[in-house]
């Protein structure tokens, strides 16, 4: 009976927990969103929110709440091919050593994106915050000029 007990209040704390970093990344997004344009997805593979954030879209992804779960965060700078590739990566490897804190520029699916991810493991309120405005604001701040640069 005290495995049952034991079973339920880790069941109950990780109920909390999932709210809690869910009504987070809510308290976040509108706060940063534009013209009422978040939304939010929710499967059995977790929960996915979309918001406009100046001129371009950010995405957050929490896949659980258990310890090696994902909170992602990624916006899209840019389509490839672009005009200098080789130039390209060299400025995105710059700005990786010295601009982007803990985000980082990456490609994925032919785009250029920012993004940011980590373990729900020890996952704070305010790592939360942070990397959801590091990365709409690095992207929303290098689209354009990257774009003007080396738009393909």
């Amino acid at each position: 009976m005290t495995v049952y007990q034991e079973d339920v209040s880790e069941t109950m704390n990780q109920t909390t927990l999932s709210t809690s970093y869910v009504d987070v990344i809510e308290t976040v997004i509108s706060s940063l969103e534009e013209n009422q344009s978040a939304m939010v997805s929710h499967t059995d593979d977790g929960d996915l929110w979309k918001f406009q954030y100046g001129t371009v879209e950010v995405f957050v992804l929490l896949t659980g709440n258990q310890e090696d779960d994902l909170f992602k965060v990624w916006a899209t700078v840019m389509d490839l091919p672009a005009k200098d590739e080789p130039g390209l990566m060299r400025k995105l490897l710059e700005k990786n050593w010295s601009e982007t804190l803990e985000a980082s520029f990456g490609i994925v699916n032919q785009q250029v994106v920012v993004l940011a991810s980590r373990t729900v493991a020890d996952l704070s309120p305010a790592e939360i915050s942070r990397n959801i405005t590091i990365v709409a604001t690095i992207a929303d701040e290098n689209d354009e000029i990257l774009k003007e640069e080396f738009g393909g």
